[in-house]
């Protein structure tokens, strides 16, 4: 039997992620001691060891609980078909961005002249075969891996500061 403590650190999860799957209905504790301490079997580790493997495949929480329930193939089945599909969705994003950085880097004289503007950058971006929801991606990846980065190329778009504070601020939600 572990404590939460010990659990969290043998699967190397803080605390409150175990905590929250136990909010979220995916692990319980085997019992708790008159102090109020959780303590997990050897059942609640092979639950965990399952959720950790689901989430590992970008399996969102609140799809987890059938998969872990076993109570219907079908539903199983079509969770990770889901699953599959939504990974296929975002590996064809991420191919269309690399499309315009590729389409960028064969003109780069057009970002040493600052000559690409924000209507120039969309139209790329379009050209690449993203749409809005995409290009918020994009912008939100760039401010969570590169946020001085972001912020210069947004200047380099010449966009003003109002409207850069605004893209800014909606990228890191």
């Amino acid at each position: 039997m572990l404590t939460i403590s010990q659990l969290a650190k043998k699967y190397q999860l803080s605390r409150t992620t175990v905590l929250y799957y136990e909010r979220a209905g995916l692990l319980s504790p085997t019992c708790r001691s008159e102090n109020g301490y959780r303590w997990y079997g050897d059942n609640e580790l092979k639950r965990l060891e399952a959720i950790i493997a689901y989430r590992s495949f970008g399996v969102p929480i609140t799809q987890i609980a059938p998969l872990l329930d076993h109570n219907d193939d079908m539903t199983q089945e079509q969770i990770l078909r889901d699953q599959f599909n939504a990974l296929e969705r975002e590996i064809q994003r991420l191919r269309q961005q690399q499309k315009a950085i590729v389409m960028l880097l064969e003109q780069p004289s057009l970002l040493e002249q600052n000559m690409v503007t924000k209507e120039r950058w969309v139209e790329i971006m379009r050209a690449a075969g993203l749409n809005e929801q995409d290009m918020k991606n994009w912008h939100k990846r760039f401010e969570q891996m590169e946020p001085e980065a972001h912020q210069e190329f947004l200047e380099s778009l010449r966009i003003d500061a109002e409207e850069i504070k605004k893209i800014r601020s909606w990228s890191k939600a």
